[in-house]
């Protein structure tokens, strides 16, 4: 199992905590995901799970890489990711900790709606058995945290009904499953529909 390790090029600038108000925000959701297990970390030490909110055009602050096993979160683990490029698979940051692992996936939902606001990204194998292939689904053989994965988004956002069922499956990263909305709360709750 590959997850948890960044395959992509990041200039990380070393720099101050983002806002607090971001991660005040945001962890109102990272709390609830954390307790339910949707967000948390593997036997062998590998956390999953991860939240962002755009900041500015397709800007977005998100949870740090390795923050999954964390019970709580403070602005020390959140990052800012100020740019990116899909098909060179790189990305910089700014901010206390490296960016999540999952970021250009979440960049590729930004760049593909302007509407979104929040993408969570979570594990569940029962809920990702459940929904796979019936909800939009990514190809198998587009792995997380690849241009083909963020591929895959583009693709869905352009081929499927993705942008209204504001969830999908990544079918080649076993229990990898998205939400995302126009805020924290309805991101959430789309989750939340499907894990009751």
């Amino acid at each position: 199992m590959q997850e948890g390790y960044i395959k992509f090029n990041c200039n990380w600038i070393k720099a101050g905590p983002v806002s607090q108000d971001y991660a005040r925000k945001m962890n109102v959701w990272r709390d609830k995901l954390y307790a339910l297990g949707l967000i948390g970390v593997y036997e062998n030490g590998i956390g999953f799970g991860n939240i962002s909110m755009r900041h500015e055009g397709n800007t977005f602050v998100i949870t740090g890489s390795a923050t999954g096993g964390l019970k709580q979160l403070n602005e020390n683990h959140f990052t800012l990711v100020t740019s990116y490029d899909l098909e060179q698979n790189s990305l910089e940051c700014k901010g206390p900790i490296k960016a999540s692992s999952e970021s250009l996936t979440h960049a590729a939902i930004y760049e593909s709606t302007r509407e979104v606001q929040v993408v969570i990204h979570v594990h569940n194998m029962e809920m990702w058995k459940k929904l796979i292939n019936k909800v939009p689904t990514s190809r198998a053989d587009a792995e997380y945290g690849t241009p083909e994965m963020a591929g895959e988004i583009k693709r869905l956002f352009r081929e499927s009904n993705v942008k209204e069922e504001k969830i999908l499956v990544m079918g080649g990263h076993e229990e990898g499953i998205i939400t995302f909305g126009d805020n924290l709360d309805e991101a959430g709750e789309k989750l939340m529909e499907y894990f009751q």
